[in-house]
């Protein structure tokens, strides 16, 4: 069932989302993200949360991409962004503890600051680790929690207002992935140790022995 306390939340703030962000923003993280992005292959590529579309510009042409969000104001609000998307790119409301694709359907799966938001993390990261295939990438642009004070107990304390409205300033999104099942495979700072991408892979299945018994 559609967590429906957090979809009112994103409903409410997709009118004013765009400007919340601050042109300033995207742009600061713009090469970030397109070169994460420029990991995206030929296969089917899942992102998470595509909110009002703002990250469709550092996505590469020509690729096959499913996109979902909580939010139907939100994609409302990314149809003229989805539209003009050079490439198949399909937009879906969808909460990702209830994913509705089959198991080990993607190749690939695509994050952007989106598991500061999402209520029970570790259980989201199970349900996409569910519909990748095995030795799928997850790749990931996230702020998390900091491990340094006096920036831990700042965020910490942040969280306590902002969880309300939006995202929380204070998880610890490595090792939620990691507890999901995930083996990662790299880790970079972008901004001392709170914005980060996080490359991550499904193990891949054990292959059947040759040897007869």
């Amino acid at each position: 069932m559609t967590d429906t306390a957090t979809q009112a939340k994103w409903d409410k703030l997709a009118p004013n989302f765009d400007l919340m962000a601050g042109r300033g923003t995207e742009a600061r993280w713009l090469p970030v993200k397109q070169q994460l992005y420029s990991r995206m292959g030929d296969g089917r590529i899942l992102f998470m949360a595509l909110g009002t579309g703002l990250d469709i510009a550092a996505f590469p042409p020509d690729r096959q991409i499913t996109a979902i969000d909580i939010s139907p104001a939100m994609l409302q609000v990314a149809e003229p962004r989805v539209a003009d998307y050079p490439g198949n790119l399909e937009a879906r409301v969808m909460d990702v503890h209830e994913l509705e694709f089959p198991d080990n359907h993607f190749d690939q799966v695509f994050t952007a600051c989106s598991f500061c938001s999402v209520p029970r993390p570790v259980d989201g990261l199970r349900s996409l680790y569910r519909v990748l295939k095995p030795g799928g990438e997850l790749c990931m642009f996230e702020h998390t929690g900091s491990r340094y004070f006096p920036f831990s107990a700042m965020m910490h304390l942040m969280t306590l207002l902002t969880e309300k409205v939006g995202p929380a300033m204070n998880r610890r999104t490595v090792g939620n992935v990691q507890a999901a099942g995930f083996e990662l495979e790299s880790l970079d700072h972008v901004f001392l140790d709170v914005v980060k991408t996080i490359v991550a892979r499904k193990p891949a299945a054990p292959q059947a022995s040759s040897i007869s018994p």
